[in-house]
Formats: C-alpha cells, sequence, structure tokens
C-alpha cells in the first residue's frame, strides 16, 4: 500500500472518507513540512479534515479560529499582567527589588494557539480555521510562522519549533488571500461529496441508519445542491436530516411531503430558502429518485 494510500485508510478509520487527490495532497504537505490551504464552501469537511488527521496520527489538535480582529495576543502570546503585578507588590514588601528579566521570563508568559503549537514537545497538528475572516495584518505575521516555523517574542527571543506541527489552514472564500500566504501553502479545493462519497460517509458516521433511508435521503440532498438557495447544505446538515429522520423511525423517506417538510428545518438555514421550498418542490426532489433520476456518483 503506498504512503497516500495508507494516509486515507487511517483517516477512513478515524471517520473521514477522504478522496484520492485529497489524501496525495494532504500526505505531501507532511512529506514535505508545508501548510495545506484547503478551500471550499461552508460544511464541505474542512474542518472535520484536521480533526481527522489528529486522530489518525494520534496527535493533539491545537485549534486556532479566526475573526476579525484577531490579534497576535489571541493567536500566539500574551504576557500574564496579573502575576507580574503580583509579584512586583511581593517584591516591594522585601528587600530585593524586581527586575524587568525576572518580570518577563517564561513562566509569565501565556501560551496561544500558535505558539502552543511552535513550543509543543509533541508533534501536533495546528489547525488555523477559517483564515479569510482573519485580516491582512495577521497574514502578515503568519508569514513568519508557517515560513520557518519560530515565534519572536521581543522580550525573550526566537522560540522555534522542536517538532514541526502539520498545518492546516481552512478558508471559505469569503475574501482573497494574499500571494504571499499562498505560496507558502499547498492547496486543495473541497468540493461537495459526490453521491456514493457522500452515502459512504454517512453510513461510516451513522451506520445505525436504515440503507434505504440513507441512500434515499442523501440523493435529496445532492438534488436540493441544484436548487438556487442562499445557503447550500452540507455534509454536516445532511448527518443532522438523517439522523432526525432515524430517530423518528422513518425507514426511508415518506410518501407524504408534509412529513419531510417538519424536518426541513436540519437542512435549510435562512427564512427564504425554508419558504421557497414548498411542499409541491419538496414532492418533485422526492419524485426524481422514484422516476430513475440518473445520479452522478
Amino acid at each position: 500500500m503506498n504512503d497516500d494510500a495508507a494516509l486515507r485508510e487511517k483517516l477512513h478509520r478515524a471517520g473521514y472518507i477522504a478522496d484520492e487527490a485529497l489524501a496525495t495532497t494532504l500526505w505531501l504537505a507532511g512529506e514535505l513540512q508545508r501548510p495545506l490551504l484547503i478551500e471550499g464552501d461552508a460544511g464541505v469537511g474542512k474542518t472535520a479534515l484536521a480533526l481527522a488527521l489528529a486522530r489518525a496520527g494520534g496527535r493533539r489538535l491545537v485549534r486556532l479560529q479566526c475573526h476579525e480582529g484577531l490579534d497576535l495576543a489571541q493567536a500566539a502570546y500574551e504576557w500574564n499582567y496579573g502575576r507580574q503585578l503580583l509579584a512586583i507588590r511581593l517584591h516591594e514588601t522585601g528587600s530585593d527589588k524586581v527586575r524587568e528579566s525576572d518580570l518577563f521570563a517564561r513562566d509569565y508568559l501565556l501560551e496561544r494557539p500558535l505558539l502552543q503549537a511552535i513550543a509543543s514537545d509533541e508533534p501536533v497538528v495546528l489547525l488555523i480555521d477559517e483564515i479569510d475572516r482573519a485580516d491582512e495584518a495577521f497574514e502578515a505575521f503568519l508569514l513568519e510562522v508557517l515560513a520557518d516555523y519560530q515565534i519572536t517574542v521581543p522580550e525573550l527571543g526566537t522560540i522555534t519549533a522542536r517538532h514541526v506541527p502539520q498545518v492546516v489552514l481552512t478558508s471559505n472564500g469569503t475574501r482573497e488571500l494574499s500571494d504571499a500566504l499562498r505560496r507558502r501553502c499547498l492547496y486543495h479545493w473541497l468540493d461537495y461529496p459526490t453521491l456514493a462519497r457522500e452515502i459512504a460517509i454517512v453510513r461510516t458516521t451513522l451506520p445505525q441508519a436504515e440503507s434505504a433511508l440513507v441512500e434515499q435521503a442523501v440523493a435529496f440532498v445532492q438534488r436540493l445542491r441544484r436548487e438556487d438557495l442562499g445557503k447550500t447544505p452540507g455534509v454536516a446538515e445532511t448527518l443532522d436530516w438523517i439522523r432526525a429522520l432515524h430517530r423518528l423511525q422513518f425507514k426511508a423517506l415518506p410518501d407524504d411531503p408534509h412529513a419531510l417538510m417538519a424536518t426541513l428545518g436540519c437542512l435549510l438555514k435562512t427564512r427564504e430558502d425554508r419558504f421557497q421550498l414548498g411542499p409541491e418542490r419538496v414532492q418533485q426532489l422526492v419524485e426524481g429518485r422514484r422516476a430513475g433520476v440518473a445520479e452522478k456518483a
């Protein structure tokens, strides 16, 4: 078995169904010690990949959730000002004066996700989630981390990784990332899964659900994604919906579209999408299966 095929099998055992192209790119990122940038619509499984990669390799996952206004103190490190102030007051009661070098020792440094990954005694998976939500200034800071796997703390010097973390960056494409960041990464576009792959994902995650229900429900979701929706349902929504149908003791999709309408809150997450799909359209989507419409696997 090739190394990338072995990684694909490990991911499968960890609950993630990766296709050959994704497994190969992920394996190359690890071999070359390069970050992997994964772009795709929300809900296609980008974050889940990093979680499965950590489980597959027996590594700790360190996650940095990006957001607007993310700064160095939240992402990398900050000083424990409370402890520093306490140390100053304790020294004031004694004869010794506190030195600045004592206050800026490693013991007073609070490690945030980036520094945690760099300074870890063991290899970790570093997930930088939704990097497109952070601003360009934060991207510029990331360049040092991703290029040399090190972080410079002015008061202490440069801290270099003992073990190079396996870095996965995800982006939903809400803004264009810089060329400098892209150059430092391998790249993979993660699309919605095919019918066959999504069925395999659901069966792996929800083995207790009946086969007929899984096949029919996934085919319905695949058709639903072709509708003009404001928010296309992702794999997570598919799993929620089938889990709900299973809990309602359905063994297959019901004939009554009104019974399905009551469960569509698992799939449709905006008011416009919810009211766009009436019972008649739901029935048409269901009948696509019964009419023998060929699905692309």
